[in-house]
């Protein structure tokens, strides 16, 4: 594997690959991050990841400076997938050159954590958008559990023509149905416990909904949350993944985010 800190040196390496594809991130790689590089080396002639955390996607300086990192660790990882090279900039690299893409942002930023990460898509689509710029990858693989920003990547992409395709990746749970997460390693054992009992519940709200047993009540399914240990709720929505609004039929997905302890959690199944 090789690694790259500057975008020239990258882009005069991988220029005369037609078929790269690309897993951005921003490191404390886990289970989730695996099956994207996984599925990217399996259908790519090669792999570029990204590790870079990038401060304009955090509304909350704390949360930057506070974000899990494991450089050493990721670096394991990697080369045990077999991914042929790593990029990890510098801000300057970053941000320090004019784009040819306008940025997009669709009007479901203003969606689910829209409200809640004043800025947050805008800084996401930003760094998406100059990293496609550099490496110009024929894939770009992404995880379902960040769906918002999933949709909002693509309808950039699409909005400005860019030759890259995104494959959306299920999102990978452990045995307790918990999505893989960087966020998981700053909580203790006790707040664990309280996230299981937290997912358990709203899965099985989930599939109440669907067999119509009740009927979708915000307020109620607010209380039960906080009573089951959430300290915040910030909101829990029933949504259509195709028409990404209030569902018609009764095929939707549950979108929610909650805070346990200091550590806001977001998920949908």
């Amino acid at each position: 594997m090789k690694l790259f800190t500057n975008k020239k040196k990258l882009q005069s390496e991988i220029k005369k690959i037609n078929n790269i594809s690309f897993v951005p991130t921003m490191g404390a790689l886990h289970k989730g991050h695996e099956n994207l590089i996984k599925k990217s080396v399996k259908e790519s002639e090669k792999t570029i990841v990204s590790i870079f955390l990038n401060p304009k996607q955090f509304n909350n300086k704390k949360d930057f400076y506070n974000y899990p990192k494991s450089f050493s660790n990721d670096i394991k990882i990697l080369k045990k997938l077999k991914v042929n090279y790593l990029y990890k900039p510098s801000y300057d690299d970053i941000y320090k050159f004019k784009t040819k893409n306008k940025i997009f942002l669709d009007q479901f930023s203003k969606e689910l954590c829209g409200p809640y990460r004043k800025g947050h898509f805008k800084g996401v689509v930003d760094v998406v958008n100059r990293l496609l710029e550099i490496i110009e990858p024929k894939k770009i693989f992404l995880g379902m559990k960040d769906f918002q920003q999933l949709v909002l990547i693509e309808k950039h992409i699409k909005k400005n023509k860019i030759n890259t395709k995104v494959i959306p990746c299920k999102t990978i749970r452990d045995n307790k149905f918990i999505a893989y997460s960087s966020r998981l390693r700053k909580i203790n054992k006790d707040e664990m416990h309280t996230l299981i009992k937290v997912i358990r519940f709203l899965k099985t709200y989930k599939k109440n909904l669907i067999s119509k047993k009740i009927k979708f009540n915000y307020k109620k399914i607010k209380s039960i949350l906080l009573s089951r240990g959430a300290n915040k709720v910030d909101y829990v929505k029933i949504i259509d993944l195709k028409t990404l609004k209030k569902p018609k039929r009764n095929k939707f997905n549950l979108f929610f985010a909650f805070y346990i302890g200091k550590i806001r959690f977001i998920d949908n199944f």
